[in-house]
């Protein structure tokens, strides 16, 4: 008598959890700059932008459901004097892009969503690997205190 169980090609594996916290720490940085170029994309196009997460919340009986509800996302960019100006951030830390400079400016809107593509494709080529990991330490030793 055959089962429906015995059917199946059944292996040992162990699956790998993402243990790499450099990878990690990079694609965070990754989804951050995908919303600030969808946030950016719908400020030109006069559109209202917003991402939704999940949240668990209780009922009166104290049975736990799950609802979407928005994310704030704060924006990274601002305008001043017609110039567009951007901080690219990890955390609640501004990243230092080159020596004592933390700031890139842009000439307009467009150029400032080019400009966070042209960093999205530096972070996911390494390029600001060291400066993420410095972002990152700092961060951490926050939490020591």
């Amino acid at each position: 008598m055959a089962t429906q169980l015995s059917s199946l090609k059944i292996t040992n594996v162990v699956r790998q959890m993402n243990a790499n916290a450099h990878e990690f720490r990079k694609n965070k940085l990754l989804k951050k700059l995908d919303e600030q170029i969808s946030l950016a994309t719908a400020q030109k196009n006069g559109e209202l932008f917003t991402v939704k997460r999940l949240k668990n919340v209780k009922d009166e009986n104290g049975n736990s459901t799950q609802i979407e509800v928005s994310k704030r996302v704060s924006q990274w960019f601002w305008t001043d004097n017609n110039k567009t100006f951007v901080q690219i951030r990890y955390g609640t830390r501004v990243l230092e892009l080159q020596k004592g400079k933390n700031t890139i400016e842009t000439a307009s809107a467009d150029d400032l969503i080019k400009t966070l593509g042209i960093v999205r494709t530096c972070v996911a080529n390494g390029e600001l690997d060291s400066v993420i990991e410095a972002a990152s330490v700092k961060v951490r030793e926050r939490f020591g205190k």
